[in-house]
């Protein structure tokens, strides 16, 4: 995996994939609200508000991946020292960021109906707001230093000791009394989903992750060339 850490050849892969990626994360995206919108049953119980799920769910998926990402860049950066992998961390931030916003906002519409109330602090809620705090917490740090690499560093340990939170998220709700229901989709013994329910899910995420991919290219590209033009300008600086 080293010699993608080159950035030319990097880029150059990324973006030939860009495009496909895009055109696949719009086509999950309208295939996933039409089955989600149209084809799926209302819950015997939920009604339509149950519809929510195929934004809330994937957000938090996406939202988990994201952290996950910014962790092993991190980590890759404190230990071979690659300027992509802080880039990528530093990329991986917003996205996540506004991922979390999501899942807490699509969260509370669909609770309050469900069960009387916007906002309980319960395991998985307070996790999950601890995870948009060190997502903000992160893009604070690594912007606070006017060394790139220093600030860089700081994040890259900030997001590993935070990545304890992603196990406490996934496994609250088995651990605790929480009012989330239990893991429905991702379990040892198959999903308990009913499959008409399941398939815009599954979409959804799909669109969600690929969705992810692209933002991440896009940014990395703005981020590297940023660094590119403060490295030129110190060295102009200097002569």
């Amino acid at each position: 995996m080293h010699r993608f850490a080159n950035p030319t050849r990097f880029f150059r892969i990324a973006n030939a994939v860009l495009p496909v990626l895009a055109v696949v994360s719009a086509g999950l995206f309208a295939a996933g609200l039409y089955y989600a919108l149209f084809d799926s049953p209302a819950d015997y119980q939920q009604g339509e508000t149950v519809r929510i799920m195929y934004v809330h769910v994937p957000a938090a998926w996406a939202a988990l991946a994201c952290y996950a990402t910014m962790a092993l860049a991190g980590a890759s950066f404190l230990i071979w020292k690659h300027v992509l992998a802080d880039l990528a961390a530093r990329a991986a931030a917003p996205i996540g960021a506004g991922f979390t916003l999501i899942s807490l906002a699509t969260g509370s519409l669909w609770g309050q109906p469900m069960w009387g109330t916007w906002w309980v602090w319960d395991a998985r809620l307070t996790s999950v707001l601890i995870l948009f705090f060190l997502y903000l917490g992160y893009i604070a740090l690594v912007n606070a230093f006017d060394d790139p690499d220093r600030g860089g560093r700081a994040g890259a340990v900030l997001a590993l000791v935070g990545a304890v939170n992603v196990p406490i998220i996934k496994f609250s709700v088995d651990w605790w009394n929480t009012l989330h229901q239990p893991a429905s989709v991702l379990r040892m013994d198959g999903p308990s989903i009913a499959p008409e329910m399941l398939l815009p899910l599954l979409l959804m995420a799909g669109a969600y992750f690929t969705l992810f991919g692209v933002m991440m290219i896009l940014r990395l590209r703005g981020l590297y060339a940023g660094r590119r033009l403060r490295q030129m300008r110190l060295a102009a600086a200097s002569r």
